[in-house]
């Protein structure tokens, strides 16, 4: 049950986080980068699906192993390496295949990918380690 509750509270940060991105981007990047390929509604169903499960492997790769060692640095590191290799095959993948993709984008998704993996991840380290959670 502890994992639960360590995986809701990195969920909620990470959710607050890319919210204050994406709703700041959409307009900025997303829409003039790739104009009619940004869908004017969310799929939310798959949106959903992808913060969890996301969330998921950061605490695997970066939160918990860095809890239990201690070390805060770690979970940066790790959030940050999980971030960035995650967007990346996200980012090359649509690169490769969608005609238009944007390579500003891909930096931007890249950079991005990778703060929110840091940041996510030490957060839920200061979390486990604030109430016991690992």
């Amino acid at each position: 049950m502890r994992l639960v509750y360590l995986h809701l509270s990195t969920l909620a940060v990470f959710l607050a986080l890319d919210f204050v991105w994406l709703s700041t981007m959409t307009s900025r990047l997303y829409r003039p980068e790739l104009g009619a390929l940004v869908s004017p509604e969310p799929k939310l169903g798959a949106a959903a699906l992808f913060y969890v499960l996301f969330v998921v492997g950061l605490l695997y790769f970066a939160v918990v192993p860095a809890a239990r060692s201690g070390v805060a640095l770690h979970a940066l590191r790790d959030g940050a390496l999980y971030g960035f290799f995650t967007y990346l095959t996200y980012e090359m993948t649509s690169y490769a295949v969608i005609a238009g993709w944007s390579r500003l984008v891909v930096v931007a998704d890249l950079a991005w990918g990778t703060v929110l993996g840091g940041l996510s991840a030490l957060a839920g380290f200061w979390i486990a380690r604030r109430f016991g959670l690992v």
